[in-house]
Parts: C-alpha cells; structure tokens; sequence
C-alpha cells in the first residue's frame, strides 16, 4: 500500500493568493452578471454593453413573449365598438438619449418577415413624442397575434404602452401618436401549424426603423 505524501506548508497557496483568486473570481461573476445576464434575462443594461451585443433586445423580447403568454391564458374580453386604450402607466421621464440635433422626418417603408408555427418577432419604429405613424399589414398564410405598442428611452423594466392588439388577426390597419420618446411598434405570434408571411408598410414622422 502506498502513502501520497502530505503537501508541505510551503507548498500550499498563501492566504494572499486564496484572496486575490477569490476577489477576481467575485470581480468576474459580478462582470457577467450586469453585461450579460442581466440584459438578456431581464432588458436591464446599466452599462450599455448588452444592447450593443444585442443582449438587451433578446431581454425585450423575452419580457413580450411571457406577457403575451399571459394574455393568451387570460380568457377573451368583449371587444367594444370603439378602440379599446390601454389605461397609461405613470410615465417616467425618459433620459435624454438623442442628441439634440436628431430630428425625424417623413419616411416610407415596405417590409416582411416569415414566421414559422409557434414563433413571434417584431418591428419597431423610432419615433419622437408628439409624432404620427400610419401604418398597414397583412398576414398571408394565417392569422396571428399581435399587440401594438411602445417603449420609451431608458423607461422603467417592463414598462409599454398599447396601442392596440388582437387574436387571430389576418390585418391591421391604423395610426398612432406616439405619447414618449421611445421605440414603438408591432409584436406578432403565429399560432398556426403554417408558415405565415407578414408584409408591414409604414408611413410617418420617425426617426428609423428597428428589426
């Protein structure tokens, strides 16, 4: 039977190193936490890096899809002759984000995307408070869900705006002012068994277009 010999005092790590590892160990998980978990988990990037790495809108996402997932479970609510507002949160004061000289301007735009069964995405718009959007979209291959609606800059976390939203929708047309400075636009869902194509085209005061 063979004895491993002992390590000799020496040879071990010294209290110094054992700290040292243990503050860089902390330094890196914290680092993590706030560039990347929390941007993707959560769309809360005080640091700026998750958007640029696209982290923060993986997030965004995230937090539309739970809450259409909830409104899918909810049961079906009497729609009412006229459109339906959402009630408006308490809306917090945006960060000054743009650079003063940014202004929008009147543009058109044409766009599609395809959804295969079971997925949702969206478009956003970028557009300045004050300021008009007409919009219109068709769902070939099937109906959808979709929810209309906004975010502003530097906003509070899961903080949006409606504008307007359905179920098993083949179109929507429409217009919207937006109330914040922010990023407002469309989320859709397809529910089908089917491969559904969605052609958008948008017209108005806004700044550019976020796929």
């Amino acid at each position: 039977m063979f004895n491993t010999p002992l390590p000799t005092v020496n040879e071990l790590p010294s209290t110094r190193k054992l700290v040292r590892s243990t503050v860089i160990a902390l330094l890196t998980a914290v680092g993590l936490l706030v560039t990347v978990v929390m941007p993707s988990e959560y769309a809360v990037d005080p640091t700026g890096v998750g958007r640029a790495l696209g982290l923060t809108q993986m997030g965004e996402l995230k937090i539309i899809l739970a809450q259409e997932a909830l409104a899918d479970a909810a049961p079906p609510q009497p729609v009412a002759p006229a459109p339906q507002v959402a009630q408006v949160q308490p809306i917090v004061e945006p960060v000054a984000q743009l650079a003063p000289t940014l202004t929008s301007a009147l543009k058109t735009n044409q766009l599609s995307v395809t959804l295969k069964p079971g997925e949702g995405t969206e478009i956003k718009l970028e557009v300045l408070k004050g300021k008009s959007v007409s919009y219109e979209w068709t769902a070939v291959g099937g109906p959808v869900n979709f929810d209309t609606h906004g975010e502003p800059y530097n906003g509070e976390k899961g903080y949006f705006h409606s504008y307007n939203k359905g179920k098993q929708v083949k179109n929507d047309k429409g217009e919207f002012t937006a109330i914040f400075d922010g990023t407002h636009g469309w989320f859709w869902r397809n529910r089908s068994n089917n491969d559904v194509t969605i052609a958008l085209k948008t017209t108005g005061d806004y700044l550019a277009v976020k796929r």
